[in-house]
């Protein structure tokens, strides 16, 4: 593998490690502040300690994110030069906004509520955790906001042999960043919310801390079944924007090689991208494709076989990645749904292969996610910026293969230890389970 590939090996294997505590940060910190609110407001124990249990577990992910962020950021110097020479004027501004204004917003007010329980009044301290809600989700504004001017380029002019900024408003409020925010911040929830209820699940199957647990497993599903119903919503206009200014990745997204009309939503289909055909298809519901992507049923879509080969995506990878994306983000809103309704009828103990399938269905919202980053980078392939700079240009001139080499098994160890270290202290906490409200309970 030449520097080109180790060095997008290396920045995959790190961001989508780092992506693992993104998604449970953004989503737990809105529901911890959710409980604490609920205390406030019902001046019930149980939502206090509903807020100390879980908030704890939202401050070891919290943490170990902090630390994988921080050396991404390094190699966009390290690996990246050239790119960032080239948009280092645009992609600088967001990135420095986050890490002054967002950051230092959570970072400050997770101090603040962690030292002042029974120190400062309820509606206080639950105005803490609310901004550091509000921190975390700016985090991620202006990190994607970043991105999409990576997937749209937008307020920018070519001078001097680079990307120089000229509008700073229109990659602020570019469409295409805010539906990237909102897609992305809305799967953070969906994956909080699963947590909570596979933990939850957990102990209600053990019958531990019984009503505790089916109290938090209830709002989490009722947070998860509006996520999820959301995230499709928000997917269908995200999936518009990438038909309109990433038409090879739309194209690869469907496996669509020949330019066509009116093209059918194919429920089952089979990619066949090494016979640069189109997929075998099953279950096809007509023109459904071309309305999505162009509100009109018979609208036109472009084939991949019309764009040069040197232009294509990898297809399989984006087109696989899409499918099963798009499958779990489904089983997301029924299971949600069920959950939701066997709590409404204080059901959930007596289903207990349910529980099971929520304790087990942890993972599944992480997978997506990650599968979400797949389409949206490598359906990006072969830009670093769409339209603008290939990824191969944008790696450093003087790097050596060993070099990247090294850090790449370096940073594959160390991560490796951080994920250790996240797995068990997630299982630890969550197993050991509120301890002050069982000795109120006894």
């Amino acid at each position: 593998m030449d520097i080109v590939g180790l060095s997008r090996l290396q920045f995959a294997l790190t961001s989508m490690f780092h992506f693992i505590f993104v998604p449970l940060t953004l989503g737990l910190s809105g529901l911890v502040a959710i409980f604490e609110t609920m205390y406030v407001k019902k001046n019930d124990q149980k939502y206090r300690e509903m807020a100390k249990f879980w908030g704890k577990l939202f401050l070891i992910n919290f943490a170990l994110g902090v630390v994988t962020g921080i050396t991404l950021e390094f190699q966009f110097g390290m690996n990246w030069a050239e790119y960032s020479k080239y948009v280092g004027d645009i992609f600088g501004a967001p990135l420095a906004i986050e890490a002054t204004v967002a950051f230092f917003l959570e970072s400050t007010f997770i101090g603040l509520w962690i030292f002042s329980w029974d120190r400062v009044s309820k509606k206080t301290h639950s105005f803490f955790i609310w901004l550091v809600a509000l921190g975390t989700n700016l985090s991620a504004l202006w990190i994607l906001l970043a991105n999409a001017f990576m997937q749209k380029p937008v307020g920018y002019v070519l001078r001097n042999g680079r990307a120089e900024m000229v509008d700073f408003s229109a990659l602020v409020f570019s469409p295409y960043g805010w539906l990237k925010f909102l897609h992305t911040n809305i799967s953070g929830y969906i994956v909080a919310a699963f947590f909570v209820m596979g933990v939850s699940s957990y102990h209600i199957l053990r019958k531990n801390y019984v009503d505790f647990f089916k109290t938090s497993f209830k709002i989490a599903a009722i947070f998860g079944l509006v996520s999820s119903i959301v995230v499709v919503l928000v997917g269908d206009f995200n999936g518009r924007e990438v038909a309109k200014y990433q038409p090879t990745k739309f194209a690869a997204m469907e496996s669509i090689w020949e330019t066509q009309k009116g093209v059918p939503l194919n429920l089952i289909s089979i990619p066949s991208p090494s016979q640069e055909k189109n997929s075998v298809e099953f279950l096809k519901i007509p023109k459904v494709v071309s309305f999505l992507a162009t509100n009109d049923k018979d609208g036109e879509i472009k084939g991949l076989k019309d764009f040069p080969k040197e232009d294509r995506p990898p297809v399989l990878a984006t087109f696989l990645s899409f499918r099963i994306m798009v499958l779990l983000g489904f089983i997301f809103i029924f299971l949600s749904l069920v959950g939701y309704y066997l709590s409404l009828k204080n059901r959930l103990e007596q289903n207990r292969l349910f529980l099971k399938i929520m304790l087990y269905s942890i993972p599944l919202p992480y997978i997506a996610a990650q599968l979400g980053w797949i389409v949206a980078e490598v359906g990006r392939q072969p830009w670093i910026v769409y339209g603008l700079m290939r990824t191969k240009d944008g790696v450093s001139k003087n790097l050596s293969t060993s070099q990247v080499l090294i850090s790449l098994i370096l940073f594959t160890l160390f991560y490796l230890i951080l994920g250790i270290i996240d797995i068990y202290l997630l299982f630890k906490y969550s197993k050991i389970g509120p301890q002050k409200y069982t000795a109120m309970e006894a």
